[in-house]
């Protein structure tokens, strides 16, 4: 009886010997996912490069967008435009916009996003170029209209950024794209200050599109998504590239091999109103649509604050120019060129466009987007009121500097929001979409900042602030909190 513990104990050492030596070589069935790989990884010089190439898009997109604001006194002065024909050539930019953001946000999901944003930097440098040769208003007008089409593949960049991004720097990363705009909006404003006196607003046009034709150079530097290929079952290509990037960054592969199952269906609008992510995207478009809303009626509003000098709600005449009092100048069509003073305020109001962007950081990565967001859409509602608040005009300016931070703000965060809650098989099209609806803001904008607020400024004001409230409970009732969460494969 004795020796019974001992066989058994024998039996038990036996087994165990017999299953290690059963146990296949280690590593050999390890498998891993592009987002294993994309996190062990980690934050290197690939990264740092991405965010420089694809970060810049945001300057050539800001010139080309920001563009018609210096040179649309030239052209009113040029074919004697009409105020509704110069608001046109906005209106069209951002119909062009929203048209082709949806068709190549499709077209990213399908085919590749490195694919679609070089095409789209061809296209918009193509017909940015052909506009400077313009030789009507109509023909201006539909150049733009393409020019706005080819920009709307811009935001492809920001996704192909998304999928390279480890979790913990995307919060960090991201927001940092901002710099990008605010430099192509400051560069557009400083060359208008000197091109357009000079030698003219079509050698501005020809001069903004050197930004887009040299990142067209440089794309090459960039891979595709792997994320992407892998959805498409072009696992060498993924794996390729994320070797790639562990070389740059001197850190290791994940042991075993890549795999992940590739994905049928890629692209399809109807994946947005999956049960899933219906309610996500209702709730996100409503926001889109509102911050676009709001960020240009900042813009538009503050031209009109400004040039109708609009303090304490009274209408104070326009103080004209002594040496300019002529026939032209009292038509409805005369030339009213930018001096130096107006270049000075545009180049102010802009730089808020960055001012809470170290306190939007902190609030996104540490209070999550949909709080983040639901804060300083509340405090953009807060500010559009406290404009009808009598003050100074450098009170005004200073709401109004305000007003274009949190606007800023509001961008920023739903941007990254959503390029993180859909996942890879239609993270593009809900790009796409978002960018659609964020156009329509935009082209009603001007009929609240230009014709409402003329004839009821409160009016105008409460019906800005009441949208961001709208916005403001949209994002705090957002189903999904992407912050620390893995990018998504599919639904």
């Amino acid at each position: 009886m004795a020796t019974a513990p001992k066989e058994a104990e024998n039996a038990i050492g036996l087994e165990e010997i017999h299953t290690e030596r059963q146990e296949p070589p280690k590593g050999e069935f390890k498998t891993f996912t592009v987002e294993e790989a994309v996190e062990t990884i980690g934050f290197g010089r690939f990264h740092i490069t991405l965010f420089l190439i694809m970060g810049s898009t945001g300057v050539a997109e800001a010139m080309e967008i920001m563009l018609i604001a210096v040179v649309s006194p030239l052209i009113r002065c040029e074919w004697q435009l009409q105020d509704w024909q110069v608001a046109l050539v906005t209106t069209m930019v951002f119909f062009g916009y929203m048209v082709f953001s949806i068709v190549l946000g499709l077209l990213a999901d399908r085919y590749g996003r490195w694919k679609i944003l070089l095409l789209s930097f061809l296209w918009a440098a193509y017909f940015s170029l052909l506009t400077s040769f313009a030789p009507s208003y109509i023909w201006f007008v539909f150049l733009r209209a393409m020019v706005g089409g080819g920009v709307s593949g811009h935001a492809q960049g920001l996704i192909i950024k998304t999928e390279f991004l480890p979790t913990k720097y995307r919060g960090y990363m991201l927001p940092l794209s901002q710099v990008f705009w605010l430099a192509g909006s400051l560069l557009i404003i400083g060359l208008a200050s000197v091109v357009n006196p000079t030698i003219g607003w079509r050698w501005l046009i020809r001069i903004a599109s050197i930004p887009g034709i040299l990142l067209i150079l440089v794309f090459k530097f960039i891979p595709e998504s792997a994320r992407y290929n892998v959805s498409t079952g072009n696992v060498a290509a993924a794996l390729a590239t994320l070797q790639r990037i562990a070389k740059m960054n001197g850190a290791a592969m994940p042991e075993g091999v890549l795999k992940e199952p590739a994905k049928e269906r890629r692209g399809r609008f109807k994946d947005l109103m999956h049960p899933k992510y219906l309610r996500t995207t209702l709730q996100i478009w409503i926001i889109w649509l509102g911050i676009a809303f709001a960020y240009y009626g900042v813009i538009l509003a503050s031209a009109e604050l400004l040039e109708r000098d609009l303090v304490c709600g009274s209408a104070a005449p326009t103080v004209q120019d002594p040496g300019n009092d002529s026939e032209e100048s009292r038509s409805p069509c005369h030339c009213h060129l930018f001096g130096p003073t107006a270049y000075q305020t545009m180049i102010i109001s802009t730089v808020g466009e960055i001012a809470l962007n170290p306190l939007n950081i902190l609030g996104i990565n540490f209070l999550g987007r949909r709080l983040s967001l639901c804060i300083t859409m509340g405090c953009t509602a807060l500010f559009f009121l406290l404009l009808n608040i009598c003050t100074s005009s450098t009170g005004m300016i200073g709401f109004l500097f305000m007003l274009r931070a949190l606007v800023s703000a509001n961008f920023n965060t739903i941007y990254i929001y959503t390029a993180e809650v859909y996942p890879t098989t239609m993270r593009a099209l809900g790009m796409g979409t978002s960018g659609s609806l964020c156009r329509v803001g935009a082209m009603v904008a001007p009929f609240i900042s230009q014709v409402l607020m003329s004839a009821s400024f409160i009016g105008a004001l409460c019906l800005f602030s009441s949208v961001c409230v709208v916005c403001a409970i949209s994002a705090f009732t957002l189903p999904i909190e992407t912050k620390g969460r893995a990018l998504q494969v599919c639904t």
